[in-house]
């Protein structure tokens, strides 16, 4: 199953992949650097269709829980200041994504989109400590009454030039429903209340929509 924002691109890699086969059988006289190109084109094809796959996640739907937004592994677990929506100290927790990652986006939460916005910017590595701020980036909160308000921020990187985002304020949605997509490669930031109880380590990875991020604090 491929996500839909990698139709398109699938499609003309496609076609693409197998003119050039058509035209490498046609001009090429030597067999091994003739197969030798084929293998790459092939290559290619296959790492287009693995990056835009979006495999079925089974997210156990939990009020009390966050469960992270992307495929990935944990870079940072810290405290900071927010200064964007909360304008006060978080949590912070960020997964980096690379390139052979589903980059699909999920909602960490269920309940309401109560604050969605995109930021044009830079395409600093995903790890730049300045990326979260200077980078190409959405930012979204949701809200429930169990848990709270959590924002999460999607974060171009040096090779991602696209962020999409299907989050619209007022929205009701569904915990670990598709949210948007990262295209090659970045990381996704999550600031929780203060007294959450963090369930990840650092370099930790994780599953979108399945691996617990943070619960309440009961």
């Amino acid at each position: 199953m491929f996500h839909k924002e990698g139709h398109k691109i699938i499609f003309i890699t496609f076609v693409l992949v197998v003119a050039s086969f058509l035209l490498v059988d046609s001009l090429i006289i030597i067999s091994w650097l003739r197969t030798l190109v084929m293998i790459v084109l092939l290559v290619f094809l296959i790492l287009i269709l693995q990056f835009f796959r979006n495999p079925k996640r089974h997210t156990n739907l939990n009020d009390k829980q966050v469960v992270s937004p992307v495929d990935g592994k944990v870079v940072v677990i810290e405290e900071v200041f927010e200064k964007e929506y909360f304008k006060e100290k978080r949590l912070q927790v960020s997964v980096f994504m690379s390139p052979i990652n589903v980059h699909v986006t999920r909602y960490p939460i269920g309940g309401q989109v109560i604050f969605s916005k995109y930021h044009p910017g830079k395409y600093l590595v995903a790890w730049h400590p300045k990326a979260s701020e200077e980078n190409e980036r959405t930012t979204v909160v949701v809200k429930n009454e169990t848990y709270g308000k959590v924002l999460y921020r999607q974060i171009a990187g040096a090779l991602a030039k696209r962020i999409v985002n299907y989050a619209k304020q007022n929205d009701k949605v569904k915990q670990g429903s598709d949210s948007g997509f990262i295209k090659f490669g970045s990381r996704v930031d999550l600031f929780l209340p203060l007294d959450s109880n963090i369930k990840v380590q650092l370099n930790q990875k994780v599953r979108g929509g399945e691996s617990v991020i943070a619960e309440v604090n009961e």
